[in-house]
């Protein structure tokens, strides 16, 4: 099964929305309650990152019988250095997105502490792709 969505970059109203429609597919697969969240969790944070980040950007959700995989890509500034942008608390969200409660840097440290395999390839001033891989568990809920 796969699922597209295109992300506006600074519509917060819609910040969610795809990672609340993945839920709902997955949820209707019977996955377990508890990697449902890690999985909305991950695509949450990356579809908020668009959102304050980039200009637009696009997410696709891949299911199969024993994983998802999110592919998050953005346009947007790209990420000069990786290794400080995975330290918790570490942001370069401006002050707006700030006063909305956004950019408090745990948006990749939350996907990185949420995936069972994490990868970001990003170039400054093209963009940032992430890519979220994340085993769906044979419990039932």
């Amino acid at each position: 099964m796969h699922m597209h969505f295109e992300v506006e970059g600074g519509n917060f109203s819609r910040a969610g929305y795809a990672s609340s429609e993945i839920k709902k597919v997955l949820k209707k697969l019977n996955v377990n309650a508890q990697t449902i969240k890690r999985i909305v969790v991950s695509s949450y944070e990356a579809e908020v990152n668009i959102v304050a980040h980039a200009r637009k950007g696009k997410i696709s959700a891949t299911i199969d019988n024993d994983k998802i995989v999110l592919q998050c890509n953005d346009e947007g500034p790209g990420i000069p250095d990786i290794e400080k942008a995975m330290q918790q608390g570490f942001s370069t969200a401006s002050s707006e997105v700030r006063e909305m409660g956004f950019g408090a840097g745990m948006g990749l440290p939350n996907i990185k502490n949420n995936a069972d395999k994490l990868e970001i390839n990003s170039e400054v001033g093209k963009g940032t792709n992430v890519k979220i891989t994340i085993a769906l568990s044979s419990e039932t809920n």
